[in-house]
């Protein structure tokens, strides 16, 4: 690609990103040029001059390098499983451009800093019960040394062994999804905004798509569940749970949960529902609680309550950053990679 060419490519990717058409483009700079104007640009057969070219970054919030930056990855596809979705098509497209600016952005910091990581996680076998999902979760524990204690950080567990994982801004009907880029590069994305207990517990569900192997056949809603069974597993394997609280219960207080939540950094909601899953409580005992939360707005704000520290993706940055401190990159080449101003760039980077 000449310079024209990525700069044409650079402008839909990032247009796209923002999730905005070209009509809403064209009302973010204030109407200062053309709906057929950017379609001139993205197809291209006209090159903006500089100041539109800043005005463009502006808009899109993106750093005027980043139009210029040369394509060094290829990104032939980005699969979403087939399920349902609470976003727009908008809003998905907009969700794989940011992933693919990420994984590129990603790879390219980690030739530079020679720290790629493999993909290091089992794919099971044809999963088609509950205890077979145990059985993976236990194995994948064992893999990674995990063990039977709490895990301390799920986002940098996962990152630790090849999966990127990445934080987005998104609408609280969107949880996190999971995705294999070209075929070799794991993705998880997840809800920046959500509480540490809800980001963890999804990292790992979305984990639980990409290792579980499951029959094409397989429903939707069980696929769901199993995931669901494998991030519990992960959290706080059942015989660890059923130590601390017993093989059966009428009755759990909230402060025993929340000695679990703060140590496993599981929430109340998704503890209760193990307590019902393992037998340990009944089924009718679990609609109780669910019930006493809906009538009662002080217990559920209490159950509810996110009191585990909040953990966010890290190692991408830590990479830029320890590549412009060896002299490796250009504090451009850094602020370029992290999408952020020279100035901020050369603020953060405080070297001690």
């Amino acid at each position: 690609m000449n310079a024209n060419e990525i700069f044409a490519q650079r402008l839909k990717n990032a247009r796209i990103m923002k999730g905005l058409s070209m009509d809403e483009l064209v009302s973010a700079m204030g109407n200062a040029i053309s709906k057929m104007t950017i379609s001139k640009y993205e197809k291209c057969r006209l090159s903006p001059n500089s100041s539109i070219i800043i005005s463009l970054a502006k808009a899109l919030n993106q750093p005027v390098d980043y139009f210029f930056r040369p394509y060094t990855l290829q990104i032939d596809s980005i699969k979403f499983r087939k399920t349902k979705s609470n976003l727009s098509v908008k809003q998905e497209n907009a969700i794989k451009e940011q992933i693919s600016d990420l994984i590129e952005r990603y790879i390219n910091i980690e030739e530079i800093c020679n720290s790629s990581v493999k993909s290091d996680f089992l794919v099971s076998g044809l999963i088609t019960s509950e205890s077979q999902v145990k059985q993976a979760a236990v194995e994948l524990r064992n893999k990674w040394e995990i063990g039977n204690d709490g895990i301390v950080n799920v986002i940098d567990l996962l990152e630790e062994h090849g999966i990127k994982v990445m934080e987005i801004d998104a609408p609280p009907s969107f949880d996190g999804l999971s995705s294999m880029v070209n075929d070799i590069y794991p993705v998880v994305v997840l809800n920046k905004t959500y509480s540490a207990e809800r980001k963890r517990f999804t990292a790992l569900h979305e984990l639980g798509h990409l290792i579980l192997n499951f029959a094409e056949d397989i429903s939707e809603k069980d696929e769901e569940h199993y995931c669901h069974l494998f991030a519990s597993e992960m959290l706080i394997p059942e015989s660890v749970f059923k130590n601390i609280i017993g093989n059966s219960r009428h009755d759990i207080s909230y402060q025993e949960l929340k000695a679990i939540q703060l140590r496993y950094g599981i929430s109340c909601d998704a503890l209760m529902y193990k307590a019902k899953s393992c037998g340990i409580i009944s089924e009718q005992r679990y609609k109780t609680y669910c019930i006493q939360k809906n009538r009662n707005p002080v217990f559920k704000n209490m159950v509810e309550k996110s009191i585990y520290p909040q953990e966010e993706t890290l190692r991408f940055t830590s990479l830029v950053y320890k590549a412009l401190s060896n002299e490796l990159i250009t504090v451009s080449k850094a602020a370029s990679l992290l999408h952020q101003d020279v100035e901020q760039v050369r603020e953060d980077l405080a070297l001690v």
